[in-house]
């Protein structure tokens, strides 16, 4: 899987609706290039989930994702043995245990040749493949999400780069799998922790804030195909305006498309302060926020 040049990136992107910065494509086209996982940081709502699984649509492949939360192990990450499915396979051929250990003379020499058919209870036909072992084991190139990695634990992380160095795994009833095809990692951050420098070295680091000016009209002209040029302007603005107070959560690029959306149902030509008041519930999603927009009203909108 691999893009031909940063051009080819911005194109193919934006063929499955993802449109990207120059410095953006240029690091998916590095990674493509390279094998290295993207490390994506930035707040949230920017697009840093978003560009991993519009890199899925632009090669037409599988996107496997990893959702990250505290806690989070091994097991949950890679396999799990279907125990149930274990117990009922040895409930139905209980009758073939006698057979096996007839003739042995001792209780030891009994167990002995029951543990000689342990492989058949620990083959892959009992195996539960999670999110990592499904990207490493896949006959086609796939998209692997790591979503979130901050929130996982420190120990966590740390199995991860040894998973990131080598494509493969260790499952010791079934010996070492190397992954077919190496996946395109995508990582993505929202800064609830610091992440290790060695998971850094080993990935190619890049922060999205939320697009400057110009990406943004460019986004929601996109997006909003009847949305006039005039009112695509007048909500950058203000939502940009929006995203200088000290809000708990600022609104990203999708409120700004949301809010645009609305506006346009309400057949709004103008943002006016009572337009924004009204409307303030698609960019604020907390009160507190609201009311500190609300307080600043007329403020905000003299910049639009």
């Amino acid at each position: 899987m691999t893009f031909t040049s940063v051009t080819d990136v911005q194109e193919r992107l934006q063929d499955v609706g993802y449109i990207t910065s120059k410095e953006i494509a240029t690091v998916v086209f590095l990674a493509s290039a390279t094998g290295k996982p993207i490390l994506v940081e930035g707040p949230a709502g920017v697009g840093k989930t978003e560009l991993a699984k519009a890199v899925s649509r632009a090669f037409d492949c599988e996107l496997i994702r990893l959702q990250c939360y505290e806690g989070l192990d091994e097991s949950k990450a890679l396999y799990e043995w279907e125990y149930a499915k274990q117990l009922l396979y040895t409930q139905m051929v209980k009758e073939k245990i006698g057979d096996v250990i007839t003739g042995a003379n001792t209780l030891s020499e009994a167990v002995d040749r029951i543990a000689d058919q342990e492989d058949a209870f620990f083959s892959e036909r009992f195996i539960q493949p999670r999110p990592l072992l499904k990207a490493i084991t896949s006959e086609k190139a796939v998209v692997l999400l790591i979503d979130e990695v901050d929130k996982s634990d420190p120990e966590f992380e740390a199995f991860l780069l040894e998973l990131l160095s080598d494509f493969q795994v260790s499952i010791p009833e079934l010996g070492t799998k190397k992954a077919r095809n190496i996946p395109f990692v995508v990582l993505t951050s929202n800064n609830y922790r610091d992440m290790s420098d060695a998971l850094k070295r080993r990935c190619i680091h890049i922060y999205i804030d939320y697009p400057q000016r110009d990406l943004e009209i460019r986004i929601v002209s996109i997006k909003i195909p009847g949305i006039t040029d005039r009112l695509a302007e007048q909500v950058v603005d203000a939502v940009r305006s929006v995203r200088r107070v000290d809000l708990k959560k600022k609104p990203c690029i999708s409120e700004t498309i949301d809010w645009a959306r609305s506006l346009i149902a309400l057949n709004v030509e103008d943002i006016t302060p009572d337009v924004l008041i009204e409307t303030l519930n698609m960019l604020c999603k907390y009160r507190s926020d609201a009311q500190a927009v609300k307080d600043r009203v007329q403020e905000l909108l003299a910049q639009v």
